[in-house]
This record gives C-alpha cells, sequence and structure tokens, in this order.
C-alpha cells in the first residue's frame, strides 16, 4: 500500500501553546495522520514542577519519526487527589504549557480522573507510555490497554527524580 502524502506535521509550527486542546480535537486532527501510517502514543502524568526525569520520560516515550507523542496532563483536581494537600504547585495551564514547550510533544490534553481509562477508550492509542516507576505488570490501566490492543512502553531513565523529593530538598534548604 503507498502510503498517503500529508503536509509537514504543520502543527509544529504553531506556537505551543495552541498545541493543549480537548480530547475531540486531537482525536479530529490525528485521524488523517494515521490514514498515513502514524502511530499515536498516549504519555500521562501530573507534570508538577517539570524536572528532567519529565523531560526524559516525555522524549523516550516518541521512538519514531511517524509517532505522534499525546500528552495527558492532570488537572488540579485530580493532581491533588493524587499527590496530596499543598499539590500541584504549579497550575494545570501552567503545566500543561511547559509539556506543550517540549519539542517531543506534539499534542496536550488536561484531564481530572484518577487515570487515562476514558481517554484510552476515547483515542485507542498505538502505544501506552508510562515511567520506569512503573512496570507493564504494574500500569493501572493494564487491562483496558490489552482489552484495546494498545501496548504498553516503559520509558525513561531509572526513577531517581521525582518532584516529592525536589520540593522536600528546597523546603529543607529554605529552612
Amino acid at each position: 500500500m503507498e502510503r498517503l502524502r500529508l503536509p509537514e506535521l504543520h502543527f509544529k509550527k504553531w506556537h505551543f501553546q495552541k498545541r493543549i486542546m480537548s480530547l475531540s480535537r486531537v482525536i479530529k486532527i490525528i485521524g488523517s495522520y494515521r490514514k498515513c501510517g502514524y502511530k499515536v502514543v498516549l504519555a500521562n502524568g501530573c507534570f508538577d514542577i517539570l524536572h528532567v526525569g519529565h523531560v526524559r520520560y516525555l522524549n523516550d516515550s516518541k521512538r519514531g519519526n511517524n509517532e505522534l507523542l499525546i500528552v495527558a496532563v492532570n488537572g488540579d483536581k485530580s493532581a491533588r487527589m493524587l499527590k496530596g494537600k499543598g499539590r500541584p504547585v504549579l497550575n494545570e495551564n501552567d503545566r500543561a504549557s511547559l509539556v506543550a514547550s517540549l519539542k517531543s510533544v506534539d499534542f496536550v490534553v488536561i484531564f481530572n480522573s484518577a487515570d487515562v481509562t476514558r481517554i484510552l477508550n476515547r483515542l485507542i492509542p498505538d502505544y501506552h507510555s508510562k515511567g520506569t516507576d512503573y512496570t507493564v505488570d504494574t500500569v493501572p490501566e493494564k487491562g483496558v490497554s490489552e482489552k484495546l490492543g494498545i501496548k504498553i512502553r516503559i520509558a525513561g531513565d531509572q526513577k531517581s527524580h521525582s518532584t516529592t523529593n525536589l520540593l522536600k530538598k528546597l523546603y529543607a534548604n529554605l529552612a
């Protein structure tokens, strides 16, 4: 089958904040790229105080020129539920903007649920990428991924960075 030709990934030229959008809009945009053989990768997380571990995770999530990386950023409500009192430090719009500014990231969506099951069901990416603090067997959405035929991809370097530890170090140095 001959690969269909698409214009250059025009959204890469957009100001990074234009790449933050609703899941419905992302699904519409990526449809034509999928028809041309592009693979879709979904990564997700809170990304509260972006650090090198986050950057390595997202860069490693996208492994080919024919892959589109969609990042689901936990909204303030779900980040607070997962991380506890005083979190997130940065609001959801600031965190989404930081993530969208990374070269490897194609689109960002903000979500407010405990996990990305709903997003996986609607987007049906080729890969669901998780950081090295998970294994294929411990990914919370493993069941839905298997049911939908989504491959789980573990990405990034060994977990030696965390926003929680960064904040503890910062507060200790201020004391």
